[in-house]
């Protein structure tokens, strides 16, 4: 089972970003899939998520108001644009899935993604 993440980079501040994470082995239709980043030095901070039906998100207030989290379960695929972008977003983006639930700390998250770079000039 693997979460493949993409779409990071070089990105201006003020710009977008966006993000999406491919899942393989086994269907993850039914399971909250969601986003975290991880500035190196500091604790993982959850950034979105996204229910079983895609009914339902949820975001973090730093970024709430200018992202967007989709899912696409006939490709199990999940994705994040992020508008507006700060330095402050420049961060390892990771994403996870869990079964049942997901909760802003992580716990809940069975599977991890290996990660994506998204770094902001300003």
């Amino acid at each position: 089972v693997q979460l493949q993440a993409s779409g990071g980079g070089l990105l201006q501040a003020g710009g977008s970003l966006r993000l999406s994470c491919a899942a393989s082995g086994r269907t993850f239709s039914g399971y909250v899939l969601g986003w975290f980043r991880q500035v190196p030095g500091k604790e993982r901070e959850f950034v979105a998520r996204i229910s079983g039906s895609g009914g339902r998100t949820y975001f973090a207030d730093s970024v709430k108001g200018r992202s967007f989290i989709a899912r696409d379960n006939a490709e199990n695929t999940v994705y994040l644009q992020m508008n507006s972008l700060k330095p402050d977003d420049a961060a390892v983006y990771y994403c996870a899935g869990g079964r049942f639930w997901m909760s802003n700390s992580g716990a809940g998250v069975e599977y991890w993604g290996q990660g994506t770079l998204v770094t902001v000039s300003s």
